[in-house]
């Protein structure tokens, strides 16, 4: 067909046909095309080009799952090549090991995420939406495994020097799920997501119970699906624990829901409490004890952690899934460390408490890192846990104290202080009902309280806030001169931050937001506001990035709640913690 239509056909005619070259335009995935069309979605289409077969007419599906087998190759060669580096330990430095170390943890997540996305994709090309959302956000998560495994890398100077052997194929590897990340928004996801009934959700999750008439308490033998707000200590529960009349009164009267009529499931439960009294004496023995890949089906597996202060580096592995960990409140169960990259650590390893494990629950704890400013970064919680809730928890640090890494995640009445880039990361994560205080940093420092580090415009990755409060720590509300504090800075290309009806204090410079390195960023990177109020609110003053929205509209604003961002809807009820699941 000629490239220009024939300007003497009748008018009608001509109309028709620019419709249906319209249509033609804009194909289904279905539809075949070749290997340069498809690779014009992705952001590196000459790459693109090098990866999909050449000479090839086929659907954007199939190019999809040929890129999915092309990665999940890839991720096994350069585990491989991880592993040859570390089966040799004597020729490196500590530095280096942990940075190679973070790599091949991070490899091992991705190979598992691949193998678990491509079973979905080869199976069929009708995806619910719960199966398109949970692919999407592992494809985003592996690009992040793959900078922070480029990171850990660039903090240690041996590791580097090695750029030639690691870094290139670490580069090409990122680029490859840059594409297969594009292939499969483009044939998968909706333009605009579509709520989905509770009960859709398609990863595992906990069932709720149904008949809330009658009390059950556990059976002395076999599996024990207790409800915890009906949990009876004082009985004969026929459970294994040591427990002070006091602490066993307090724990059996304790109500997990205070807000929902909704219980929560529990299959088992044990105590840790440092008098003896209880199951175990650390957190670690106890998430230990825990079953390996439980699903959920039957319910949480419940630590209950009493008042005491743990000096305990805490972690959750994958395999430890669907865990809530309950403590006596902000200040009484309180988990601490002081790793920090000063010390030699890498940032991702400088945790004090780490989880990993799907379905993570974290209710009434403090965890903290007391190695101070002058330390660098050093975090108290690094969470790449999917479907991952913290509720009444407060996370304390200076610099990087909150690492939301990666994946979905849910933040609700919590407090969180820091000075710079405090709260960062790339997960797709929501906070709600928080208590954001920034403190006094090094002298010279500026405070930023968020730098999200989105590197795909196609992840499905960011930070939101609603309904929170930005305030001065007491340090700061003591000395209000001592820092300037900005809402955030672009860590990240795509760098996307939305704070909505929330409360900014004075603290909160007029321009609201800093740039990272010069105009790195601002045109790419999404920041938006919405409905805030207080002092720091007055966005007449905001920096004039193309990338800031300093009034966004409500629909807009809609986009990056619990419902429509997490789809939180199917996985937040059953953990028992309240949340709203639009605007306020």
């Amino acid at each position: 067909m000629s490239s220009k239509f024939n300007t003497n056909l009748p008018f009608f005619t001509f109309i028709l046909i620019l419709f249906f070259s319209a249509c033609l335009s804009d194909d289904s995935p279905a539809t075949p095309v070749n290997a340069g069309a498809a690779c014009n979605l992705a952001p590196d289409p000459i790459f693109c080009k090098q990866v999909l077969p050449p000479n090839k007419t086929d659907s954007i599906y199939n190019y999809s799952r040929f890129s999915f087998a092309k990665s999940l190759l890839n991720a096994q060669k350069f585990a491989n090549l991880i592993n040859q580096y570390l089966s040799r330990p004597k020729t490196l430095t500590s530095a280096a090991l942990q940075a190679l170390r973070d790599c091949q943890f991070l490899c091992n997540l991705n190979i598992e995420f691949l193998i678990a996305s491509s079973n979905v994709v080869n199976s069929t090309t009708n995806l619910l939406d719960p199966q398109t959302e949970l692919i999407h956000t592992l494809l985003s998560a592996l690009l992040t495994n793959q900078q922070t495994c480029l990171e850990s890398l660039q903090s240690s100077a041996q590791a580097w020097s090695t750029k030639n052997g690691i870094t290139s194929p670490l580069f090409n590897g990122s680029k490859l799920y840059s594409v297969s990340l594009a292939l499969f928004t483009k044939a998968w996801v909706p333009n605009k997501k579509k709520k989905s009934s509770k009960n859709s959700f398609v990863s595992m999750r906990v069932p709720q119970v149904k008949d809330k008439k009658k009390k059950k308490k556990p059976p002395h033998h076999g599996s024990r699906s207790l409800l915890f707000h009906e949990v009876d200590l004082d009985g004969d529960s026929g459970l294994p624990l040591k427990m002070s009349d006091e602490k066993r009164h307090a724990f059996g009267r304790r109500k997990l829901l205070n807000d929902s009529s909704d219980p929560v499931l529990v299959a088992n439960y044990v105590v840790v409490s440092q008098d003896g009294s209880g199951n175990f004496t650390n957190i670690t023995d106890a998430i230990n004890s825990a079953p390996n890949n439980n699903n959920g089906s039957n319910g949480y597996y419940l630590i209950y952690v009493t008042e005491g202060v743990y000096e305990e580096y805490v972690n959750i592995p994958s395999k430890k899934m669907y865990i809530i960990m309950i403590g006596d409140g902000i200040n009484q169960t309180v988990i601490t460390g002081n790793r920090s990259v000063g010390d030699g650590w890498t940032t991702f390893n400088s945790a004090t408490f780490i989880v990993t494990g799907q379905g993570f629950v974290g209710i009434s704890l403090s965890i903290r890192n007391t190695a101070g400013a002058v330390k660098g970064q050093a975090v108290a919680l690094r969470n790449g846990a999917d479907l991952s809730t913290f509720y009444d928890c407060s996370f304390e640090g200076y610099q990087d104290t909150l690492y939301t890494h990666s994946l979905r995640q849910f933040y609700r009445e919590c407090d969180v202080y820091g000075t710079v880039d405090f709260i960062f990361g790339n997960a797709a994560v929501v906070f709600q009902n928080c208590n954001i205080y920034s403190r006094v940093p090094i002298h010279g420092q500026s405070n930023t309280i968020t730098a999200q580090g989105r590197t795909d415009p196609n992840q499905n990755t960011g930070t939101s806030m609603l309904n929170c409060s930005l305030l001065a720590g007491a340090d700061l509300a003591a000395s209000p001169g001592a820092a300037i504090t900005y809402l955030g800075r672009p860590w990240k290309m795509y760098s996307r931050t939305v704070i909505m009806q929330s409360f900014m204090d004075s603290l909160i410079d007029p321009t609201g937001w800093m740039p990272w390195n010069g105009t790195f960023a601002i045109d790419t990177l999404y920041y938006g506001e919405y409905a805030n109020r207080g002092p720091g609110s007055d966005t007449s003053k905001r920096v004039n990035w193309p990338g800031v929205h300093p009034v966004m509209n409500r629909t807009d604003a809609a986009n990056y709640t619990v419902s429509n961002f997490l789809l939180g809807d199917n996985w937040l009820p059953p953990t028992g913690v309240p949340y709203f699941s639009g605007l306020l």
